[in-house]
């Protein structure tokens, strides 16, 4: 058996986990960042796993790469050509292929020199050409701008995925080499690379099965975004050390001991976790350091399968196995090929310690991931048959969003996938389905197909009848129970965790919303209509439709009936001279529509709507139905009490003046100023009900005006004036939440 401290001739260089060590956790350099690799150096480590590389190819892309670049330099003063080369060296130790090795070399000519895609192609092929040129359109994708080009970024980046896979190793080394070096950046832009680099590189990182490098990332990140918190975990990590002595080292000695008991022939290695994942699992599990019990983490690399659960038999008879925290992902492998089994056990000392168990073959798609693909070893592209087809993997990526139809859905789903860890669930028949980890059974509905999820009413799981909200575990069997006629609900949105589940269900209730909204427009613009002696016909609707900028008279009667367009707006467009909805005087006492007829109504004080404001009602005992603007923040107050919310809106017509309304106003102290807002208030044919100072100053007077008014466009034709008054500074609607209703 090997000893814990040898490194097998397959693994990559530079990886602290693969070694029995007691050192604090932290990314591990395999050499200064600032130096660089010389052209023999950077040959020989291709050769060391290629022998039959096109030594001449690199070589040339070397000395091009470096005379593109002569002149300039980092933010740290060294040569520029330092970070490409070094980017190069970093894909060496993941034994990829020579086109990615001079692309990497290459990557940053196009975006930064003189040099141009042409010319690339002359010299190096079509092959790198492209390569080259996917990377440059990477950089160029500013991934933490705004949501909405965030959302076009994203889809730009999963284009160049399904291209060339490679482009997106490139860019991850670069990235790689960048966040090492970050030091030498402006602190702003330390923080925004790092923000960048924990949101969207470090998990598609991870999600290519690139753990080594994900976990470098975070690090890396951590250390720019929360430094106190880091030096903070690596002090108690330094304390716990002394307190416990070698654990590392005395835990690999006995689970080396069970193995040779049991004949096995196999590597064991131990590690402590980052500190990263330290602290991420402190804020998940809210524990405080003292109480994490699997800061370390130990590796065993066999030879075959069987060996595999033999040596899990061996561990779990040697030590307890702790419940719930037991994977097996070589019957049931990620998407991007990772096999593994993964089980915690109370070690020594009753310390909970992870233990991973894999092959060799499962190794090397567990530290290259995707990029297994293009692995070679002595010359010659490793037949891995663990390794994904990259063409495959990232089609099982992106089928799923297609669906999304606005910029909120794509970023929900690609961040989604980027997170997510798997769990694997069985129909009835047997098949598997795979999910991300907080399924739910609606997940698993809408992940067989959406007709499925659409009609769910109830789910089994392994037999017994569950709610919808149920988290699904690895292994569950999952009946899903259907009912013609049901349709989704809204309060789905939030049960559901995968994309395509949300997508599926806002588009069912969008189609749903429309056809009653549809409906109700109609009969509201036939009631309007005949107001003015008219049918609402067709053709009328299409005509308006046209005169309000609205692409058909389907959409004219949806915002008809989601009260975002008016019945008398649809009516004056067509016949302005006819309409008689405007001169119809509407009952003060029941403005709104919407009451039963035993229900009292009243405005709420607080924010004080007027007629032509997107109001909800909200029952309360002994006082009736009172209506608050849709904005109102004291409806929040209501969210978990929805038997108490009445639809409501305003009645069409012509209402009274009788709407109250608090304007806040800022006015200079000079003689004649207070008399001449009010001469104007009067004007637009409004009436002061209330005048009080709420602020004296010696040059400005703060003033609360109660006004009432007939409707929201009598509120802006006032504002509108009183703006255009010089001695106003400043003027607002008061609303005041602390009212009561």
């Amino acid at each position: 058996m090997k000893s814990a401290c040898s490194a097998p001739s397959w693994k990559p260089r530079g990886r602290a986990e693969a070694t029995t060590t007691t050192s604090p956790p932290g990314p591990v350099l395999t050499r200064d960042a600032a130096s660089v690799i010389d052209v023999e150096e950077l040959i020989e480590l291709v050769r060391n796993y290629n022998p039959s590389c096109d030594a001449e190819l690199i070589e040339r892309a070397y000395h091009y790469a470096r005379r593109m670049h002569e002149g300039q330099f980092r933010h740290s003063g060294e040569p520029y050509f330092t970070h490409p080369v070094a980017v190069a060296g970093i894909l060496t130790e993941m034994r990829l292929d020579d086109a990615t090795i001079v692309t990497a070399i290459l990557h940053d000519t196009i975006e930064d020199t003189k040099s141009t895609y042409t010319e690339i192609r002359e010299n190096f092929g079509e092959e790198i050409a492209e390569l080259v040129d996917g990377v440059t359109k990477l950089t160029n994708l500013q991934l933490s701008s705004s949501e909405a080009k965030q959302a076009e970024n994203f889809r730009k980046l999963l284009i160049a995925m399904s291209k060339d896979l490679r482009v997106i190793l490139v860019k991850l080394a670069d990235r790689l080499h960048n966040m090492r070096t970050i030091r030498s950046m402006r602190p702003d832009k330390q923080s925004q690379k790092a923000r960048e680099t924990m949101d969207i590189y470090a998990p598609l990182a991870g999600r290519m099965g690139m753990q080594w490098m994900r976990d470098e990332l975070e690090d890396l990140a951590f250390r720019v975004l929360n430094p106190e918190a880091r030096n903070s975990i690596i002090r108690r990590f330094l304390t716990l050390q002394r307190e416990t002595g070698g654990v590392v080292q005395k835990i690999t000695a006995d689970i080396r001991h069970e193995l040779e008991r049991e004949g096995i022939e196999a590597d064991v290695y131990g590690r402590a976790k980052k500190p990263y994942s330290i602290w991420r699992k402190m804020q998940q599990k809210q524990l405080a350091f003292s109480r994490l019990s699997d800061i370390y983490g130990f590796r065993v690399i066999c030879e075959t399968e069987g060996e595999c659960y033999r040596i899990l038999g061996a561990i779990h008879r040697r030590w307890r196995a702790v419940p719930g925290r037991f994977k097996d992902y070589i019957s049931q492998p990620k998407s991007n090929g990772y096999r593994s089994i993964h089980t915690t056990v109370s070690g020594r000392d009753g310390k909970r310690v992870e233990v991973q168990i894999r092959t060799r073959a499962m190794h090397e798609v567990a530290e290259a991931g995707v990029a297994a693909h293009w692995a070679y070893r002595d010359g010659e592209r490793v037949a891995n048959p663990f390794a994904v087809d990259p063409a495959k993997w990232i089609t099982t990526l992106t089928e799923r969003f297609d669906a999304a139809e606005d910029h909120d859905e794509f970023l929900e789903h690609v961040k989604l996938e980027m997170y997510s860890d798997q769990v694997f669930c069985f129909t009835p028949k047997g098949d598997v389905v795979q999910l991300p980890r907080g399924a739910t059974p609606l997940d698993f509905a809408y992940a067989i197909h959406t007709r499925i999820g659409d009609s769910c009413v109830s789910a089994k799981v392994d037999g017994l009848r569950v709610p919808l909200w149920t988290r699904l575990k690895n292994g569950q069997s999952v009946e899903i129970i259907t009912a013609e006629g049901q349709r989704p609900q809204s309060t789905w949105i939030d049960i559901v965790s995968t994309g395509r589940a949300k997508a599926a269900i806002r588009r069912s209730l969008r189609e749903e919303d429309r056809e009653r909204f549809m409906k109700l427009g109609r009969e509201l613009a036939r009631v309007a209509f005949e107001h003015v002696g008219r049918k609402a016909t067709d053709k009328a609707l299409g005509t308006a439709a046209r005169q309000l900028g609205l692409r058909n008279r389907e959409e004219l009667l949806a915002r008809l009936g989601s009260a975002e367009l008016t019945a008398r707006q649809v009516v004056e467009t067509l016949y302005p001279e006819l309409s008689a909805v405007r001169g119809e005087e509407v009952d003060a006492l029941r403005p709104v529509v919407g009451l039963s007829p035993d229900q009292t109504f009243r405005r709420a004080s607080c924010c004080q709507p007027v007629p032509g404001e997107r109001i909800v009602g909200i029952t309360y005992r002994g006082k009736g139905v009172v209506a608050h603007a849709i904005d109102c923040p004291v409806l929040a107050e209501f969210e978990d009490q929805p038997e108490r919310w009445v639809d409501l809106r305003w009645h069409e017509g012509r209402h009274p003046p009788a709407h109250t309304v608090s304007l806040e106003i800022t006015i200079s102290n000079d003689a004649g100023v207070l008399g001449r807002i009010c001469t104007l208030i009067g004007e637009q044919k409004a009436n002061i009900s209330d005048l009080r100072f709420a602020d004296r100053k010696p040059d400005y007077y703060r003033i609360i005006v109660e006004v009432d008014l007939r409707d929201l466009a009598h509120l802006h034709t006032i504002m509108t004036a009183l703006e255009a008054e010089s001695d106003v500074a400043q003027l607002a609607r008061h609303r005041d939440p602390d009212r009561k209703p």
